[in-house]
């Protein structure tokens, strides 16, 4: 009787030994169409002390799918009640699937104790596979390839394209321009880079590549979105041919729709601020510049921003809209400038409110509701404005206006202007007497060296004629331009507000460097920064002349606007001029 309960206890023991070590594996589910990404799940648990995994997890053949991440975790507890440890082992697998059809997915197995645990094999169902294939240029054995970073994304988030090109001759790679970025109503398309990247030796097919240009695209649509082809030209010395670049289908999702009522349509993560620059005094019924400013990362670019509220307390006008926004990898990251004028109806206090906020955060799958910014303002009379004024102000304010009158392009004159002081002062008063009487005497001197220097250019003799290369060299270097002073200029009249004379000195700027290259039209110019500066300084160079055209007819023009036009010109022309 004794064996019988040993041996009943003893086979008890073993089945619950059996069921301490629990091992599975599942996919996210059974039925995939061919861009989906099959997720497995593979969980070991370990119930008990003197359990010990022998070997490592063990997959099953995979060689039907790509390999595209994979990570694992572990976490150990205790049981309170039974006092024994759990240890839990859990690894995640993405594949890419390389054929349509049913696949079988085999078994995982694992060693512990002595003893092979294993999993039960299970089927999936891949519907049409999108192959990946890259567009052929016969003629020159040239192959254009573009690929997405993410092809399953939300409607109005950011997604990564990366543009390669391959050949089976490593020369041709370097003869390939004139990159064309999609177009569709349906997206918005940002370029990232035109540099190129160092030639890889072994791309697909073992053929060498190289990254020629990196883009973001932003789909305005949900559903299957297909990117139209990239075009660019191969240029030889007997031809030029034109090749694109494979199509591909974007899954957008749709936006959940819980969506608040003042969401419109940004996707990213942002934040609001609303101020006003001058430190003066409010004056009612005189204008005010308020500034709402976005900031952040995401669709800056295309987002509808949100809007200062009318108010009985206050007129408001349409906004000067100003940015600087650069492309990046997660998107369009910088800030948006709304300068808007608000004229006060009356002295006191007031508040100025913008409209409510909400974008939403990809990252985090939820709309974010940022509500209302607000912006407390004193407004006072024009009599209390002039009463608060100090004598010494007064006399300042004299001398600031006759400094801004004669200033001139060499000496910046506007850097003596007087800040205001709460007590007179005599010394300062004398100061600007002296700094006056001394800038029209270096005013004078100025004009005469310029005279002068002109009879010593008229003087000079012709030198001997060389030949047409010297000749050539001789008339560049003449006609190279001193773009400092220029630089100097733009700096006084952007100081000095004078706006129409600052977009004026831009074009002479403009006309004096094609004149060093001997270009005498812009499309002839752009297509010398092509040849010899390079694609990037060629687009940049376009992208700079429609700024200046949309600042230089801008109805209200901000300093800050002005002051990043004058920096992007002063980088740009450096460049171009060296």
């Amino acid at each position: 009787m004794k064996q019988k309960l040993i041996h009943i206890l003893l086979t008890f023991l073993s089945v619950i030994t059996y069921g301490q070590v629990e091992l599975r594996m599942k996919p996210d589910k059974s039925d995939y169409n061919g861009k989906d990404v099959v997720n497995l799940t593979i969980i070991l648990e370990l119930n008990g002390d003197d359990l010990v995994q022998q070997s490592k997890i063990q997959l099953p053949d995979l060689s039907k799918f790509n390999m595209i991440g994979n990570g694992s975790f572990s976490q150990a507890v205790r049981d309170p009640e039974s006092n024994v440890a759990v240890e839990q082992y859990i690894t995640r697998i993405a594949l890419e699937p390389k054929q349509k059809g049913k696949i079988r997915i085999g078994s995982v197995l694992v060693t512990v104790n002595n003893k092979i645990y294993k999993t039960e094999p299970f089927d999936i169902f891949i519907r049409d596979i999108e192959k990946k294939t890259v567009a052929k240029n016969t003629d020159n054995d040239v192959y254009l390839n573009m690929e997405f970073e993410d092809r399953e994304v939300y409607q109005d988030q950011a997604t990564v394209a990366v543009l390669r090109v391959y050949s089976k001759n490593i020369d041709n790679l370097r003869k390939v321009k004139n990159i064309n970025l999609p177009e569709q109503d349906n997206m918005n398309v940002h370029p990232v880079s035109f540099h190129k990247s160092d030639i890889d030796p072994s791309g697909y097919g073992n053929m060498p590549s190289q990254i020629l240009a990196m883009f973001i695209v932003f789909p305005n649509e949900s559903g299957s979105i297909e990117v139209p082809s990239v075009s660019a030209s191969v240029n030889s010395y007997a031809s030029k041919n034109k090749i694109v670049s494979n199509k591909v289908k974007l899954n957008v999702k749709k936006l959940p729709e819980d969506s608040p009522e003042c969401f419109k349509n940004a996707v990213g993560n942002f934040k609001v601020d609303v101020y006003h620059s001058s430190k003066e005094k409010i004056e009612a019924k005189k204008p005010l510049n308020v500034i709402l400013k976005v900031s952040g990362e995401g669709n800056l670019s295309n987002m509808e921003l949100p809007k200062i509220e009318s108010s009985p307390d206050y007129e408001v006008f349409a906004p000067k809209i100003t940015s600087k926004v650069i492309a990046g990898i997660e998107g369009m990251k910088g800030y948006i400038l709304a300068n808007y004028v608000l004229i006060p109806k009356k002295a006191g206090d007031f508040n100025i409110k913008t409209e409510e906020f909400a974008f939403f955060d990809p990252t985090e799958k939820e709309y974010i509701n940022l509500g209302q910014e607000t912006l407390s303002v004193t407004a006072f009379s024009h009599d209390d404005v002039l009463e608060a004024r100090t004598t010494v102000e007064k006399v300042n304010e004299y001398t600031n206006t006759l400094l801004e009158t004669v200033n001139s392009p060499v000496l910046k004159t506007t850097t003596f202007k007087v800040k205001e002081k709460s007590r007179f002062n005599w010394g300062f008063l004398l100061i600007n007497a002296g700094i006056l009487l001394s800038l029209l005497a270096a005013y004078l001197l100025f004009e005469n060296w310029q005279k002068k220097q002109i009879i010593v250019k008229e003087k000079t003799t012709p030198m001997p004629l060389g030949s047409i290369a010297e000749t050539e060299k001789e008339i560049r270097e003449n006609l190279k331009v001193d773009i400092e002073d220029y630089f100097i200029y733009l700096e006084n009249l952007k100081n000095n507000r004078s706006f129409d004379q600052f977009f004026k000195t831009v074009e002479e700027l403009d006309l004096e460097v094609k004149n060093q290259y001997m270009k005498s039209s812009t499309n002839d110019f752009r297509q010398f920064l092509e040849q010899y500066k390079g694609d990037s300084i060629a687009e940049d160079y376009r992208n700079l002349l429609q700024r200046i055209q949309i600042e230089k007819f801008a109805p209200v023009k901000s300093e800050e606007g002005i002051n990043d036009l004058l920096k992007d010109v002063i980088k740009l022309y450096s460049q171009i001029s060296k």
